[in-house]
C-alpha cells in the first residue's frame, strides 16, 4: 500500500508541474522512434517561420528545424507531425508531452530556460522587437509614438519589453492584446490601433499579408534582444543533444560549404578532415549522438544547410527578403557559431 501511495504521489506531482511522465532521461527518443515520427509544436501561422501552403504542408525556418531532426533520427525529413500552437498554448504543450519539441519563434530567456521545466537547444534566428506603422501616420521613429495605441500578442515577451521601453523613454501608450499574431495584424489594418509591435521578423511576415503592404513600414528601432530557438523538456539530455546538434550540423555545413547539392558527393570524396568527420566518412560520431552514421548527410540532403534554409524561407529567395544581418555566420559578420563535430 505504501508503494502504491508513493507512486501516486510522484504521478500527482508530475501532473501538477505540467511535466509528462515521459520526460525522463532518454525517454523522448525512445518514444519518437516507437511511434515513427516527431511531434513538433509550431506557430499557428507566421510566414517564413511556420505556415501551411495551399496543400496544407507546413513551411518555414521553424518547420525546417523539425524536418531536420526527423531526417537525423529517421533518415526521412517527412516523418514529422505538426501541432499549430498559439503563444499561450506553446509551453503547456511541451511541458505536458503533447509535443516532442517546440520550434515556434520562441525567445530564449532566463525564466523560460530555468523555471519552466524546459531548456533551449540553441538559436535559429537572432531577432529583436520593433514597430510596424502606416506611412500616413507620419512617424519615423519609435520615440514619436507617445500616446499611441499598440496591438500586442498576449503571452509573449513583447508585452514586458514594450512597457520597459516606453517607461524608460518617458512615453505613454495604450496596449490592446490579442491571442494570435493574425488577430493583431487585422486589428492594425482595421484601425483599432496605431502600431503593431512584435519581433521584427514577425512584422515583416505580417506586413506581406496586409492588403497594401507598401503602405506600411517597420520603424528602425530594435528595442530588445530576442534569440529564437527550439525548446525541449528539461531532464532528457539525450533528446536535448540530438536537437542541439542537428542545428549545429546545419550551421557547420554552411560554414564548410556543404550544401544539399554536393553533400552526397562530399561524403564519398572529400579530402577535408572536418567534413569527413561531420558527414560520417571518418569516425563514429553519429554513435555518440545515438544517430546513424550518415545523420547529417540526410539532414543537409533533405532540408539543407542553415544558409539554404534561411534564404528560401525568409531571405533573398523568399517574399520577406530579410538580410542575413546578425543571422550571418560568425566569419561573415554575424552571430551564428557552432562547435565542431570532432
Amino acid at each position: 500500500m505504501k508503494m502504491v501511495k508513493s507512486t501516486l504521489a510522484v504521478l500527482t506531482t508530475a501532473a501538477v508541474l505540467g511535466v509528462s511522465s515521459f520526460a525522463q532521461a532518454g525517454a523522448t527518443l525512445d518514444a519518437v522512434q516507437k511511434k515513427g515520427f516527431v511531434q513538433c509544436g509550431v506557430s499557428d501561422g507566421l510566414p517564413g517561420f511556420s505556415v501551411p501552403d495551399e496543400k496544407g504542408n507546413y513551411q518555414g525556418i521553424d518547420v525546417d528545424v523539425c524536418r531536420a531532426v526527423a531526417a537525423a533520427v529517421f533518415g526521412d525529413a517527412s516523418k514529422v507531425k505538426y501541432s499549430p500552437l498559439t503563444a499561450k498554448e506553446r509551453f503547456t504543450a511541451i511541458q505536458s508531452g503533447e509535443v516532442d519539441m517546440l520550434s515556434r519563434n520562441t525567445t530564449w530567456t532566463s525564466s523560460r530556460d530555468g523555471g519552466m521545466g524546459l531548456v533551449f537547444t540553441g538559436v535559429t534566428y537572432y531577432d529583436g522587437i520593433g514597430f510596424l506603422v502606416n506611412k500616413k501616420l507620419g512617424v519615423a521613429s519609435a520615440k514619436e509614438l507617445d500616446g499611441a495605441t499598440i496591438c500586442i500578442q498576449a503571452g509573449t515577451t513583447t508585452e514586458l519589453n514594450v512597457s520597459d521601453y516606453f517607461r524608460a523613454n518617458g512615453l505613454k501608450y495604450t496596449p490592446i492584446t490579442f491571442d494570435t499574431s493574425d488577430e493583431s495584424a487585422k486589428s492594425l489594418e482595421a484601425g483599432r490601433c496605431d502600431v503593431l509591435t512584435s519581433d521584427q521578423s514577425q512584422l515583416y511576415a505580417q506586413r506581406i499579408k496586409l492588403a497594401a503592404p507598401d503602405n506600411w513600414v517597420v520603424l528602425p528601432e530594435v528595442i530588445s534582444k530576442e534569440p529564437l530557438g527550439p525548446v525541449v523538456r528539461r531532464g532528457d539530455e539525450e533528446w536535448f543533444t540530438i536537437v542541439k546538434w542537428t542545428l549545429f550540423g546545419m550551421l557547420n555545413s554552411e560554414e564548410l560549404g556543404v550544401t544539399s547539392k554536393n553533400v552526397e558527393t562530399l561524403a564519398k570524396e572529400t579530402k577535408n578532415p572536418d567534413i569527413a568527420r561531420m558527414l560520417g566518412a571518418d569516425g563514429e560520431y553519429g554513435k555518440d549522438l545515438k544517430l546513424p552514421k550518415d545523420w547529417l548527410v540526410q539532414v543537409v540532403k533533405q532540408v539543407g544547410n542553415y544558409g539554404e534554409v534561411f534564404d528560401r524561407n525568409v531571405g533573398a529567395g523568399s517574399e520577406l527578403k530579410i538580410e542575413r544581418g546578425l543571422n550571418a555566420l560568425w566569419n561573415k559578420g554575424g552571430l551564428h557559431y557552432a562547435p565542431p563535430v570532432r
